[in-house]
């Protein structure tokens, strides 16, 4: 978040970034975190139209691998997706699309979440002046460091400075 000076002593919050803001390099720790409730996974599930019993059947999921229910990955990838907007696209243009996609620990109801997002790159648009494209890696961590997901997204935002989008294209 941003303040923006908008009178004498007086501010107004700015969330996401332009072009300008972002640095390939630059490291976002995200916050605040989230933990999953049951209500969250078997509500978000049955949303989802997701009928994998493991999601919300403690009987079926208590003799499987994981021995208790698993939260669905489509929650835990728009959760920690969703926790990048304020630093990272919350004015953005469009979003692009996520990329490289990797679950790589079970999530459970009860596990709280964080995230953290790392600028792999930036670009000008070729087909739209004034704006640019940012490429991050967003990794999503249990409170105790484990890494539960990992994906790349681009999203595409305005240039503050008009120069910058005139010059060479990337």
């Amino acid at each position: 978040m941003t303040l923006i000076p908008t009178g004498e002593n007086e501010y107004t919050e700015r969330h996401g970034g332009d072009y300008e803001d972002f640095e390939p390099g630059m490291v976002i720790n995200h916050w605040p975190g989230r933990t999953l409730t049951e209500s969250d996974n078997t509500w978000l599930t049955l949303l989802l139209m997701n009928q994998h019993p493991l999601h919300f059947d403690q009987i079926y999921a208590a003799q499987t691998t994981y021995g208790r229910v698993l939260v669905n990955s489509s929650i835990t990838l728009a959760l920690v997706g969703g926790m990048t907007v304020q630093a990272l696209s919350a004015r953005a243009i469009a979003n692009l699309g996520w990329d490289k996609v990797r679950l790589s620990a079970p999530v459970f109801v009860g596990d709280t979440l964080y995230a953290r997002s790392r600028i792999l790159s930036k670009r000008l648009s070729r087909s739209r002046p004034g704006q640019g494209v940012i490429t991050v890696e967003t990794t999503g961590l249990k409170a105790d460091g484990d890494v539960v997901i990992v994906f790349e997204r681009a999203f595409l935002v305005h240039c503050r400075d008009k120069s910058v989008s005139e010059g060479s294209k990337e």
